[in-house]
C-alpha cells in the first residue's frame, strides 16, 4: 500500500532538504493558510520537481521526494503523508514520524491504505501518545487533497491475490489458501488489514499564468511603471485582452504562454494478481484518453520486474502516448543509496580488507527493456519552470576516489604499512574452526539511523547454517542486503532466533522487516518456513498484537520466549514457552543461553550465549555499568558493550543511564572478559569515538558491516592507528570540542567556589558582627546592674 505525507516549507531547507524547525513553525503555518485563503485561484507554484529518494532496490525500497515553492512531500513511506511529503514505506514509517515530531512539526496529514490509522495506533505502544505533533489520517475513501502546489487524488486498486509470504509448512497463521496451494504459497485473505489493497496517487499541478514581459510592454507603450499597470497587468495575465489608447493588447503580445498544470501519477503494481486493477482503472482510463484535466508528463511505477514482463502491464503503460516519461522504481535499480556509508567502507578496507569487506548490492540485470528511465538515487524530474530529467546531484559511487582520498591523508599509508608488517610478524590464523563464530555488526550507532552508523543490531553467525540476531533496529534488513548482496536470502533462513535488549525504538523497529523479509526468502529458496524465535521484553507483544490485528498477519511467523524467563534462577511460566528454550539451545549448539536485567529503561535485559565448545559471548544491550552484566559474564570470549558517551560525561551517561567509554571497559576487565568490543556511540561520535587511557590490547571499537571472528583479536588493536590517521581531522575536533568543554566546566567551578566563598565570608562577617553587637550589649548592661544593687 502506498502513502503521502506532506510538510510545509518552513520545515524545510532551501533546495529542499530538512532543516532545523523554525523557533515558531506555528506562525509559518498561519501566514501559509493566509497565503493560501487569499490566493485561491491565484498562479500555482513557478518551481516543482520529483526527486528519487529510494530507487527501489531491495535494500532500500522506493520513495519519492517531490519539492515546490509552498510544500514538500514524501511518497512512498506506504501512506502518503501531508505536510509536504508524499510517500513512505511501512518499516520506515514509524521512524520517520518519530524524527518529524522531534523536530517540532505542529500537525501531518496522512493519506493512504485503511491499515494506515491503526498502524500509527501500533506506533503508540512503544513511542507513547505522541504529543506535539497532530497526526491527522485522510484515508482513501475521503475526497481529494489540495494545497497551494497541487490536488492530490487517491485511486484505491484492489488485487486479484494477497501478499505472498508464507509456506504450506506454516499454514495455521494464514486463513485462505491459493488455487496454487499445491506450490507451497499461502495468500492473506482480504479484509480490514488487507494487503491487496494499494492506493495510487493522481497529483495535478495548479495552473501558473503567464509571466509579463516588460520589455515587450514598454514597446508597445503600455504605462509600466505607473500606478495604470496594475488592473492591465491582472487581465492580461488572466487571459483576457485590454484596451489602451485606442489599441488592443493581446495576452499573448506580452505575457508567456500559461501552464494549465500538469498532472504525475504515482502507482503501485506489487504483483500480477494487481495488473488488472490498474490495466482497467477507469480513473487512468480518462489520463489516457485526454478525458481528464491536465496531461499526464510523468507516471512512477513502483513496480517489480515481472509486472513489467506483463503484456497487459506494458500495454497500459505505452497508453499515455510518447509525451508522457516513465520512472521505473523497481529492485533492478543499479544504484547507490548509502554513498557515505560505501565511501567509508571503502577506505576502511585499506586498513584490512577481511575485519572490514566491501560492501554489495543486492541487483541484476534487467531482462525487460520498455521505453522508461531507471530510477537512480537524487535523480530529478522537473515539471516547472520547463519538464526536464536533472541528473547534476545523482549520486555517484566512485571507488577509486574514495580510495585516492585516503591515500592522500598525512601518515595513513605509513600506518597502515606498519599495521601490515606487524601483522605478518604475528602468528597466523589457520584451521576451520577459527571461522565461526563469526559476528557482523550491523548498526554501531545510537538514538537514529546516521549516514555511516546504523542503530543497533549485530549479527551472531555460530556456524554456516545458524545465525541469530542481537537486537532489530530500523533499517537492519538493508544493511544485510549491503553486506551480503545476493546471498541475503541464505543468511535470512539461517537467522532462527532474535534477542530484542529492550523496547526503545533504535533497537527493535527493524523487526517487522526482518520477518516478513525473512518469510519471503524462504519461498524464494523453496524452503519450508519456520517461526523466528523472539527472545525480548514481553512488552514487545502489544505492538505486535496490534500490528497483526490491525495491519497484516505476522504472529504466525514468532515463537516467544519471555527474556524474563531466560534470567539465571528465574521460574518459567508456561509449558509453551519451556518447550522452546531446548530445541533452541540444541540448535545453535549452546551450553546455556542466558539474560540478566540491566540499568537502562524497565525491562531492560542483556544476554549470554555460551557454546558447547567453551566460547562464550556476551551482549550487553543498553546499561550503565551494572554487577548482574559482570556476574553473568565472568570469564566471557568476547563481550560487546554499549560506549555511548566519552570518558568526561559522566553525569550525562547517568542521566541517559548510558555508558561511558571507560565504564564499558572497565566492566569488562571486572568480568574478566578476554576481549572487548565497544559499540552504540553517540551519532556525535558518528565515524569514530575518542579513545580513552584505558584502551589495551583487549579493546576493539566497532563499525557497521565490520566482520569479527575471535582469531581476529590480536588483529583489531593494531588497527587503532591506521584509523587514528583515517579520522585525524575528526579526533582533533573531538578533542577541541572536549577542552573547551573542560574549560568551560573549570571555569563554572571557578566562578561557584568563588561565590561559596563570598557567601562564607558574608557569613563570617555577619557571625563577626552578631558576637560583636553581643558584646557590647553585654558590656552595657554590667554598671546598669551594679547601679541597682547599689540601690
Amino acid at each position: 500500500a502506498r502513502a503521502l505525507l506532506r510538510i510545509p516549507a518552513s520545515s524545510a531547507g532551501r533546495g529542499g532538504s530538512l532543516a532545523q524547525p523554525p523557533k515558531d513553525p506555528l506562525r509559518h503555518l498561519r501566514a501559509r493558510e493566509k497565503r493560501w485563503s487569499s490566493e485561491l485561484g491565484a498562479p500555482g507554484p513557478s518551481i516543482v520537481y520529483v526527486q528519487v529518494v529510494a530507487a527501489g532496490n531491495r535494500d532500500s525500497g522506493a520513495a519519492l521526494y517531490v519539492f515546490s515553492d509552498y510544500n514538500r512531500y514524501l511518497f512512498n513511506l506506504s501512506l502518503l503523508l501531508h505536510f509536504s511529503y508524499s510517500i513512505i514505506q511501512t518499516f520506515l514509517f514509524s521512524g520517520m514520524i518519530l524524527t518529524l515530531k522531534e523536530t517540532g512539526l505542529p500537525k501531518c496529514v496522512l493519506s493512504g491504505p485503511p491499515q494506515l490509522r491503526n498502524y500509527l495506533e501500533a506506533i503508540k505502544v512503544f513511542s507513547g501518545p505522541l504529543k506535539g505533533i497532530d497526526l491527522v489520517v485522510r484515508p482513501h475513501t475521503e475526497p481529494e487533497y489540495k494545497d497551494e502546489t497541487m490536488t492530490v487524488y487517491q485511486v484505491p486498486l484492489v488485487g486479484e491475490y494477497g501478499l505472498r509470504i508464507g509456506m504450506v509448512g506454516s499454514k495455521g497463521y494464514l486463513e485462505l489458501q491459493l488455487e496454487k496451494e499445491e506450490q507451497g504459497y499461502l495468500l492473506q485473505r482480504v479484509g480490514s488489514r488487507d494487503p491487496t489493497l494499494v492506493v495510487a496517487f493522481i497529483c495535478k499541478l495548479h495552473p501558473k499564468k503567464g509571466n509579463f514581459l516588460v520589455a515587450k510592454a514598454k514597446e508597445l507603450g503600455l504605462p509600466v511603471g505607473t500606478a495604470a499597470i496594475g488592473p492591465i497587468i491582472a487581465a492580461l495575465k488572466d487571459g483576457k485582452s485590454v484596451t489602451f489608447e485606442g489599441r488592443e493588447i493581446l495576452p499573448e503580445e506580452v505575457c508567456t504562454p500559461p501552464d494549465p498544470g500538469p498532472v504525475f501519477i504515482v502507482v503501485e503494481c506489487p504483483h500480477e494478481g494487481f495488473v488488472d486493477a490498474v490495466c482497467e482503472n477507469d480513473t487512468f482510463r480518462r489520463y489516457q484518453e485526454g478525458k481528464a484535466e491536465g496531461h499526464v508528463a510523468l507516471v512512477i511505477h513502483i513496480t517489480p520486474e515481472s509486472v513489467l514482463r506483463d503484456s497487459r502491464y506494458k500495454q497500459w503503460l505505452e497508453r499515455f502516448g510518447p509525451t508522457t516519461e516513465h520512472l521505473i522504481l523497481n529492485e533492478n535499480a543499479n544504484t547507490v543509496h548509502c554513498l557515505r556509508s560505501h565511501k567509508i567502507q571503502t577506505q576502511l578496507n585499506l586498513i584490512h580488507s577481511e575485519i572490514f569487506p566491501l560492501l554489495t548490492s543486492y541487483q541484476k540485470e534487467a531482462t525487460f527493456s520498455v521505453p522508461v528511465v531507471r530510477g537512480e538515487c537524487l535523480l530529478r524530474y522537473q515539471l516547472r519552470p520547463k519538464p526536464q530529467w536533472q541528473r547534476d546531484v545523482v549520486a555517484v559511487c566512485n571507488s577509486s576516489e574514495f580510495v585516492a582520498e585516503a591515500l592522500k591523508l598525512p601518515g595513513f599509508q605509513d600506518r597502515v604499512k606498519e599495521c601490515r608488517e606487524s601483522l605478518q610478524a604475528g602468528p597466523v590464523r589457520s584451521g576451520e574452526e577459527s571461522n565461526y563464530p563469526e559476528i557482523v555488526f550491523l548498526g554501531t550507532g545510537s538514538a537514529i539511523p546516521m549516514k555511516i552508523r546504523n542503530v543497533s543490531s549485530t549479527l551472531i553467525n555460530s556456524s554456516s547454517t545458524q545465525a541469530l540476531l542481537l537486537d532489530c533496529g530500523e533499517g537492519t534488513f538493508g544493511q544485510l542486503c549491503r553486506h551480503y548482496g545476493d546471498q541475503v536470502d541464505k543468511i535470512l533462513c539461517n537467522i532462527a532466533a532474535v534477542f530484542v535488549s529492550h523496547i526503545h525504538a533504535d533497537h527493535h523497529t527493524g523487526l517487522l522487516n526482518i520477518l516478513l523479509e525473512r518469510q519471503r526468502a524462504f519461498a524464494s529458496l523453496g524452503q519450508p518456513s519456520s517461526p523466528l524465535l523472539l527472545i525480548a521484553p514481553t512488552q514487545i507483544m502489544s505492538w505486535l498484537h496490534q500490528y497483526h490485528d490491525n495491519c497484516q498477519e505476522i504472529l504466525g511467523h514468532i515463537n516467544m520466549i519471555p527474556a524474563r524467563f531466560l534470567v539465571e534462577g528465574a521460574k518459567v511460566n508456561g509449558p509453551k514457552a519451556e518447550a522452546l528454550i531446548s530445541p533452541m539451545l540444541e540448535k545453535y549448539d549452546f551450553a546455556e543461553f542466558q539474560t540478566c536485567e540491566v540499568r537502562h529503561c524497565k525491562n531492560a535485559f542483556a544476554c549470554s550465549m555460551e557454546h558447547t565448545s567453551g566460547w562464550k559471548i556476551v551482549y550487553s544491550g543498553d546499561t550503565m555499568p551494572c554487577e548482574a552484566l559482570v556476574r553473568m559474564g565472568k570469564d566471557a570470549t568476547l563481550l560487546i558493550h554499549e560506549a555511548t558517551l566519552e570518558d568526561g560525561l559522566e553525569e550525562e551517561a547517568v542521566e541517559k543511564t548510558h555508558s561511558t567509554t571507560s565504564q564499558a571497559i572497565g566492566v569488562g576487565m571486572k568480568m574478566n572478559a578476554e576481549f572487548i568490543m565497544l559499540n552504540h556511540f553517540s551519532q556525535r561520535y558518528a565515524k569514530i569515538p575518542l579513545f580513552s587511557a584505558d584502551f589495551s590490547d583487549k579493546v576493539g571499537i566497532a563499525f557497521d558491516h565490520m566482520r569479527v571472528c575471535f582469531g581476529d583479536f590480536v588483529t583489531i588493536p593494531k588497527l587503532i592507528q591506521p584509523l587514528k590517521a583515517l579520522f585525524a581531522d575528526e579526533i582533533v575536533e573531538m578533542e577541541e570540542r572536549k577542552e573547551k568543554r573542560e574549560l568551560r566546566l573549570l571555569r563554572e567551578a571557578i566562578v561557584a567556589s568563588e561565590k561559596l566563598m563570598d557567601s562564607e565570608n558574608k557569613a563570617s562577617k555577619s557571625i563577626a558582627a552578631s558576637k560583636k553587637r553581643e558584646h557590647a550589649e553585654n558590656h552595657q548592661e554590667g554598671p546598669s546592674k551594679k547601679l541597682k544593687t547599689a540601690n
